[in-house]
Formats: C-alpha cells, structure tokens, sequence
C-alpha cells in the first residue's frame, strides 16, 4: 500500500512541476485538394513542411494530420468543415474562399500585379494582413494563416483558336472558378463565363462544356489540361491567392507556444509551395513541356495593352456596382498597395 501511495505522489509532483509533459497532444487535421506529391505540387509541399515544423518544434503537442486530393469533400465542404470545427485546416482557392468573403474578388483586378516580387510583398506586408483582419471580421470562424500561391500568374487557353487580341475571345466558352471578377473579366472580352468545379474542368474541356479555361502554368500541368487545350496565351492577366485558413477556436486553443510555431510553420510553408512553383513553371515539366503540346502565343506589351484597355475600366465598374464605397476603399487600397511595392522594390 505504501508504495502505491509513493507512486500517486510521484506522478502528482510530475503534473505539477513538469505540467508540459503530460500534456494532451492536439491533432490537427489539414486538407487541400491536390495529391500529396511535395516535389510536384505547392500545396504538397506546403501540407508537408507545414506539418514537419509544427510536430517537431511543439514537441509533438501539436500533430498535423495530412487530408490531400480533396478526400474530404468538396471546396465549400471543407470550408464549413473549418467553421465548424470538423476539421481545423484547409488551403482553400480564391474560388473555395469568394462564397464566404465575396470581396476578394477585388484582388482579381486584371493587370494589377505586373511581377512575383510585387505579389510577395502585397500579400506578406501590411495590404496581405488588412485583408486577413478583415476576412477573419467579415466571416465566421476562420483565421487566416497564410496567403499562398495558387501557380503564379494566369494564362489563357483554349481548344478553338490562337488568342491574339480581345476579338479572338468573342463567342468563346470560358471556364472559371465562382468568382465575379473572373466572370467580368471574361465577359469584358467577349466571351461567356461558366462556373466548372475543379474536379470536372479536364471532362468539360474534353467534351465541349467550355472551349477554354484561365490558370497559372503549374496548375495547366497538374491536371493535364494540355491533353485537351490547343492553344495558349501567356497573359499574365491575373494572381489570384490561395488563402490558408484555421479554425479560430482551435487556434484560439493552443498555447502561445504552439500559436507562434502554427503562425511560421504557414509563413515557411508557403515560401516553400512558392518555390515549388517556380521550379515547376521553368523546369521541363512547365513551359518547355506544355510548348510541345500546345501552341503558345506570347503577346507584346502594345498587344497586351489591348486586353489592359478593355478589362480594367470593366473592373473597375463591377466594383462599384457589386460592392459598394466598401468594395472601391478596398481596391484603392490594393491598388495602392501595389503602387508603394513598385517603389519599395526599385521597380518604377
């Protein structure tokens, strides 16, 4: 009896001099929609590094739990899985975040960011942490970890003709995710929008449903769009964000520790989905492999200024009609924003 007792008074010294070590781990579960292939694909790579610095600098407290390849549903399933605590994290597309923040749409004004070190320091500096303050107060239950990289730039391409000036989109079907400014953008042009979830892009291009499609060149590979696309135009008309959420209760949950470790290992994390795509965008799997199979038209300036003329009045107009003073405040902002980058960088 003796010694049991010394035992329970042992173990009641650890809990109360060594309280981190018996701790209860927390399981964090993370999705994306992509496969799990962190040499191929960002959102692999960031789920990978992501999940590493948190389990090995939580002492493992904290345990990510990795859900690729949209496993767990849909896009908007998964953001209400978020909400409501089913899950606590998932790397969303702009399309996966516009239902529930319909404003973010004004970060796809076209021909807005001329250049990746200007995208950087948007979305990593002072605008990035406004539109996270303010997608966190305009939703319920996310915080916003991380801006990250959908692929970079946003390219056209379609299986009917050479896109060479705005009259070659006229009549065209486009594919594009459910957000205002990619259907705005498309219609400016001439061409009609048509909403297509991600999973059912490669069939609706195969079989006719749309003609064409816009996405950066690492997402074009990624779902073999070139197997069923002829053509494309190297536009660079649009950098559109994945935005990284977590579930703010569960964040709110962990330690002040954990939250910092959570906060780098998304910022790491994201430089490394960002270089993924760089590699993947020159190296021979992107442009030089995509050029074998398709035909690409690359535009002059005064060529692309043509595009420019059309589709950012047309922008600026579906601003103000969709969102109101709010929604133009905010693209003076990111205008803004954009502007002050240009100068910072030494790019003006």
């Amino acid at each position: 009896m003796k010694k049991i007792l010394a035992i329970l008074l042992m173990a009641a010294l650890v809990v109360v001099v060594f309280p981190g070590m018996v701790q209860a781990e927390k399981t964090l579960m993370l999705a994306h929609l992509n496969p799990q292939n962190p040499g191929e694909i960002a959102t692999a790579a960031m789920a990978q590094v992501f999940k590493s610095m948190v389990e090995t600098e939580t002492g493992g407290s904290v345990i990510v739990e990795i859900y690729p390849d949209g496993v767990l549903g849909s896009e908007r399933e998964m953001m209400e899985q978020v909400q409501s605590g089913a899950i606590q994290s998932f790397i969303s597309s702009a399309g996966g975040m516009t239902p529930f923040y319909p404003k973010l749409s004004i970060v796809d004004i076209p021909f807005a960011i001329s250049n990746l070190s200007i995208a950087y320091e948007i979305y990593d500096g002072e605008f990035g942490e406004y539109l996270a303050s303010d997608i966190e107060e305009n939703t319920r239950g996310f915080t916003v970890l991380a801006f990250g990289e959908s692929g970079g730039f946003f390219q056209l391409t379609n299986n009917v003709r050479p896109i060479m000036s705005p009259e070659d989109m006229e009549g065209l079907t486009f594919r594009t995710m459910a957000i205002g400014m990619h259907r705005e953008f498309m219609r400016s042009l001439g061409a009609a929008p048509t909403d297509i979830a991600w999973a059912e892009v490669y069939t609706s291009l195969q079989t006719g449903v749309a003609d064409g499609q816009h996405n950066p060149v690492p997402i074009i590979h990624l779902g073999h769009l070139y197997e069923v696309q002829d053509y494309m135009t190297l536009s660079n008309h649009m950098y559109a964000p994945y935005v990284w959420v977590i579930n703010e209760d569960f964040m709110n949950g962990l330690t002040d520790h954990e939250q910092l470790v959570v906060r780098e290992a998304a910022r790491v994390a994201n430089v490394a989905g960002r270089g993924i795509n760089r590699l993947l965008e020159t190296g021979e799997d992107g442009l030089p492999y995509l050029a074998d199979h398709m035909e690409i038209f690359v535009p002059t300036d005064e060529e692309l200024e043509k595009f420019r003329e059309i589709t950012i009045p047309a922008a600026m107009e579906f601003i103000e009609a969709e969102y109101g003073e709010e929604g133009v405040e905010l693209a003076d902002f990111y205008l803004e924003s954009i502007e002050n980058a240009r100068i910072k960088l030494g790019l003006e």
